[in-house]
């Protein structure tokens, strides 16, 4: 079977360097794969072309190259939909989107991986589908794992049963052989279906820590029924959707109608049980979730609006060029996981006191951000504070450092001296 709707994708990148953050690395050039789902419109991976400042696509069976603009992007969900000139698709009759496969399935993973200019097309099966972590955005959200390789340059390309597309190759599993996931048709319609609709494109977060309950004499203490299932909230972090309606404390029984079990994970569908994650996988930022918890002994009906998920320490920025600021030679910058990626092996070798703040650290109202003194550039007027790199920034003139734009303000103010602790 032929696939004339599959695309090569020519990338050209500058990413921002977050350890120079006033200067970007280098150009670089990279391939990916996409699949043409209208006319003008291809859609692929978003980390095929995050970053990207020139966009081109081929189809193989013409030598000639389109240039590609980037229509719109959902770097949650690792998709995006390109544009071109509606001449490049026609006569090309643009793929649909298929149901949710079921485990077992034989699916075709197709696209251009690296070592060679034809399309290539590689059969597995579907052996899960559940709630995984994906690389690109650092988010827990669905996703299909299939027993095909999908190599450097694959991704982004379409999955295919029969003819129509079930998923896009985004990633394959760590310390596996042959073992790669692929976005399943629920995300890519809710990408494609929001975009139509002009809809804000990132998978919204509640915002919130849990405990599974899987412990009886921790249900009796908290008042929990017998019939009663649920997971503990444990914190709640400022500026995201639960703030101001769920509680640390607070017990969780129900998300969007749907009944949480004591090991936080819920029915998705009537298909599978799967982590609780999933049931935002159907909302768009701005819509109205409901939900059901135990609080003090009593069971309420609440409900909050849905913002995009935003924790004390960003785990995935794209596009974005790095917020920092220098004063008296001292460089300054928000904790970001980017910025932890400049250490080989961030996860062992960053800082203690950095590691802490991303794994445990929460939002509040009076810090909405991780301020470091990332490293200090030598000059007569900081003499002696070149050994002060990557300390976290707790007060600014004996106040309280709630994040960088906050401390800016300070700074503008200052006379002669300025105390930093």
């Amino acid at each position: 079977m032929s696939f004339p709707q599959v695309v090569k994708i020519y990338a050209t990148t500058q990413a921002p360097n977050f350890d120079c953050p006033w200067q970007a690395d280098s150009p670089s050039a990279s391939t990916g794969s996409g699949v043409i789902i209208a006319p003008g419109l291809i859609l692929t991976g978003a980390h095929v072309v995050s970053h990207a400042t020139f966009l081109q696509v081929q189809k193989y069976s013409d030598a000639n190259k389109e240039i590609a603009k980037l229509h719109a992007v959902c770097h949650e969900a690792d998709l995006a939909l390109l544009s071109v000139d509606k001449s490049f698709t026609k006569g090309v009759k643009p793929a649909s989107i298929g149901e949710l496969p079921e485990l077992g399935d034989t699916v075709s993973v197709v696209g251009f991986p690296v070592g060679g200019e034809e399309v290539s097309i590689t059969e597995g099966v579907i052996s899960r589908i559940e709630v995984q972590q994906y690389e690109h955005s650092k988010r827990r959200l669905l996703a299909a794992t299939v027993d095909a390789a999908i190599n450097e340059g694959n991704s982004g390309g379409p999955v295919f049963m029969d003819d129509e597309v079930v998923g896009i190759a985004f990633q394959t599993l760590k310390d596996a052989e042959n073992i790669g996931e692929i976005v399943p048709p629920p995300l890519i319609r809710h990408f494609l279906e929001g975009t139509k609709a002009d809809r804000q494109p990132e998978i919204p977060g509640l915002g919130i820590g849990i405990q599974n309950l899987e412990n009886p004499l921790q249900r009796k203490t908290l008042g929990m029924k017998k019939n009663d299932t649920g997971v503990l909230i444990t914190q709640v972090e400022y500026g995201n959707s639960a703030w101001g309606v769920l509680k640390p404390g607070d017990t969780l029984l129900a998300l969007g109608g749907q009944t949480i079990a004591n090991n936080g994970t819920i029915r998705y569908r009537d298909l599978f049980r799967t982590k609780l994650d999933v049931a935002l996988c159907d909302y768009y930022v701005g819509d109205t979730l409901k939900l059901k918890v135990l609080r003090d002994g009593k069971k309420l009906s609440l409900k909050v609006e849905l913002m995009p998920w935003s924790p004390l320490v960003p785990r995935s920025q794209y596009d974005l060029k790095p917020q920092y600021l220098i004063y008296g030679g001292l460089v300054f910058q928000s904790l970001t996981r980017h910025y932890l990626e400049t250490w080989e092996d961030w996860w062992e070798k960053a800082p203690n006191q950095l590691l802490n703040e991303y794994y445990n650290g929460t939002k509040s109202k009076s810090r909405r951000e991780v301020v470091v003194l990332t490293q200090v550039l030598a000059d007569e007027l900081n003499l002696g504070y070149d050994s002060l790199d990557n300390q976290i920034v707790k007060k600014i003139e004996g106040k309280l450092v709630s994040d960088l734009a906050g401390m800016a303000k300070v700074m503008a103010k200052a006379k002669e001296t300025m105390t930093i602790e």
